[in-house]
């Protein structure tokens, strides 16, 4: 009866924001601008990494990496958002949904690892700046992003597992934009207890632990640059990692928000929301946080621009 039950159910109904019918057409428009300027502007930042010589560095590598994985996280979770608001299909496959809740998963925990990366090569760029080219060489850098893509995907796949085995007899009917795995553990009629266990460990593991590393490594950078006595050097030292400063505080404070809330605290209006802002606004403010005065970049864009409006008046 309960394989019936879990077979019976070929495919969910994404709800998306239908509880606002009146502002279909803004949610439309707007979701599909976030969507259009995100995967161009992390998509120009990529071509820029990979084909300027002078951002050929540790930092603009990892960020190239962060804008790949914004990309990818983008496509996976306004894809279907997108189709349901421009067609009116709102059905998702069974199928579909796992591989969407499973690569969503993968790059929010590779996001993590990436953050935490970035933050070990702020970190030795500032408090060890004399050794940042010997610690920070390439191999280490591959290592490093390497690493963070393979347990980020290797990790998650425990939960699209147990998730695809569950028996979904209450509703075929998910209160949310994609395939989250919140939303599907309260639509089961299973016991999700082994799950919340796996949850939990990976919580712990490749969030709570990275995320302590991050701070860690954030106030040893902050407490040498109060260290250092000339205001210029202080505020060159500090804008080399405002950037990715403002990304991890962004993106662990919507983390935060969504996740680390009392049961009470819950609304589905109110998380569908939260979920937007990480999986569609953050990675569409990203390129344009870790470009603003940076000069390099600028440079490399304009050098771009240039070479383009070159060739198409010769």
């Amino acid at each position: 009866m309960v394989e019936e039950n879990r077979t019976s159910i070929a495919e969910f109904i994404l709800l998306g924001f239908s509880d606002h019918p009146h502002l279909q057409l803004l949610i439309s428009v707007t979701v599909f601008l976030i969507f259009l300027i995100s995967v161009l502007g992390n998509f120009m930042f990529l071509i820029l990494v990979c084909t300027d010589p002078h951002l050929q560095k540790p930092m603009y590598f990892f960020l190239g990496n962060l804008s790949f994985l914004d990309i990818c996280n983008t496509s996976v979770t306004l894809s279907t958002l997108l189709e349901s608001l421009l067609t009116g299909n709102m059905f998702i496959s069974f199928s579909v949904c796992m591989a969407q809740l499973y690569f969503f998963i993968s790059l929010t925990a590779t996001e993590v690892l990436l953050l935490t990366a970035m933050a070990y090569d702020r970190y030795v760029a500032i408090c060890n700046p004399l050794r940042y080219v010997l610690v920070m060489n390439w191999r280490v850098c591959v290592l490093l992003a390497s690493f963070s893509w393979i347990i980020g995907f290797v990790e998650t796949i425990p939960h699209a597992i147990m998730t695809s085995q569950f028996s979904f007899c209450r509703s075929n009917e998910v209160n949310h934009f994609f395939c989250d795995l919140t939303v599907l553990m309260k639509l089961s009629c299973s016991d999700v207890l082994n799950l919340e266990i796996v949850v939990f460990f990976e919580g712990v593991f490749v969030v709570a632990i990275p995320f302590g590393l991050t701070l860690t490594s954030y106030s040893y950078i902050i407490s040498n640059i109060l260290n250092i006595h000339s205001a210029n050097g202080r505020r060159k030292a500090f804008s080399t990692c405002s950037s990715h400063l403002t990304i991890v505080i962004l993106f662990y404070g919507t983390l935060i928000c969504m996740y680390v809330r009392p049961p009470s605290m819950y609304s589905p209006k109110q998380d569908k929301l939260i979920s937007l802002l990480y999986t569609a606004l953050i990675p569409m403010l990203n390129p344009i946080i870790y470009s603003l005065r940076n000069k390099e970049v600028t440079k490399a864009l304009n050098k771009l621009i240039g070479t383009n409006c070159g060739m198409s008046i010769s």
